[in-house]
């Protein structure tokens, strides 16, 4: 009976979960360079809160960025259900906090809904979305251009020798 030569260890499924993404990083087509804009374009669109066009919004940047198109597709994966709030709540606060906006639902007084202020309602929509808008462009170029420079080095110093 043959011996193994060696025997691998089982690792905890998100540990063999983000190995395999490693891997499959490594395999994609282009130089580092193209991987790494092509996997910044797409965290970059994935921090916008535009459901549905992500996807196309980060593909159509690495195409502009002569990026890898489905590295950033991939990278649009930074918002998913686990993080949309947590994302866009932490987006939301840095506008906030830029843009000095007063704090919000307080203005809004009333008791039944026949007494709502709709105007204010749609002043404090417009002042949130301007809010989540600044916060997200802000973080997905941090994000982006960070995650980027990160892979384009990880990546430069793995690249087999010619």
């Amino acid at each position: 009976m043959p011996l193994p030569h060696r025997q691998k260890k089982h690792l905890p499924p998100l540990l063999t979960g983000l190995r395999q993404g490693v891997q499959w990083l490594v395999q994609q087509e282009g130089s580092p360079g193209q991987r790494s804009r092509g996997l910044a374009a797409g965290v970059f669109a994935g921090c916008f809160p535009f459901f549905g066009l992500q996807t196309l919004l980060g593909v159509a940047l690495a195409s502009l960025l002569q990026g890898n198109r489905i590295l950033a597709a991939a990278g649009t994966w930074i918002s998913n259900p686990f993080t949309y709030v947590p994302l866009y709540w932490f987006n939301y606060t840095i506008g906030k906090r830029l843009l000095g906006e007063p704090g919000g639902l307080d203005g809004l007084h009333g008791g039944a809904a026949s007494s709502v202020p709709w105007n204010d309602v749609w002043s404090l929509g417009w002042a949130v979305a301007r809010c989540v808008l600044l916060g997200s462009t802000l973080v997905g170029l941090t994000s982006g251009v960070g995650l980027g420079l990160f892979c384009w080095l990880w990546l430069r110093r793995t690249r087999p020798a010619p």
